[in-house]
């Protein structure tokens, strides 16, 4: 099973894709092209880098169309009282005596930096389909597991300047 994304998801990373391949790669293959031009191969650094570069970037399309070929298209839509993708979620700790504010995304824009939470983290999992007011039981391991209660659900609209991210 590979990846679960969102209709938005696979937008996102088809664009890229069609970027890179009628973008990018045009601009690197004159750029090796260009480089290899200028003499002895063996000390021509520029050549070397054009090369690296035209080469990650092939290899960022495959991995690009690796994934959308294996993805598993998951509905990003959810009742409005309901934990679904892309929605904002404050919830309680009960052990910290805190809340904190999270945003249910797929894997590929997990970024707990912005407190953008993976629907395959055990948070994400344990929150996805549940309503205000449930309480909530988080297993990290087999040794240790918490509360939370969930306090608000905001339906948020897919955020275009989400990125995916970059392997």
């Amino acid at each position: 099973m590979g990846e679960r994304l969102t209709k938005q998801d696979i937008d996102k990373i088809q664009a890229e894709i069609d970027e890179r391949k009628f973008v990018i790669r045009p601009k690197a293959i004159e750029e090796v092209k260009v480089t290899r031009a200028q003499g002895d191969l063996s000390e021509n650094f520029e050549y070397h880098e054009a090369k690296k570069f035209k080469n990650q970037n092939e290899g960022r399309i495959r991995y690009l169309e690796r994934m959308l070929k294996n993805a598993q298209v998951v509905d990003d839509s959810s009742a409005s009282d309901e934990i679904g993708i892309n929605n904002t979620v404050t919830v309680y700790f009960e052990e910290d005596d805190c809340e904190e504010v999270y945003r249910l995304v797929t894997s590929i824009r997990g970024d707990s930096t912005k407190n953008l939470v993976s629907i395959e983290s055990p948070i994400g999992k344990a929150l996805l389909g549940r309503k205000v007011g449930d309480r909530v039981s988080v297993t990290v391991s087999p040794d240790y597991s918490y509360y939370l209660v969930v306090r608000k659900i905001e339906n948020t609209e897919d955020d275009p300047s989400l990125k995916i991210k970059k392997f």
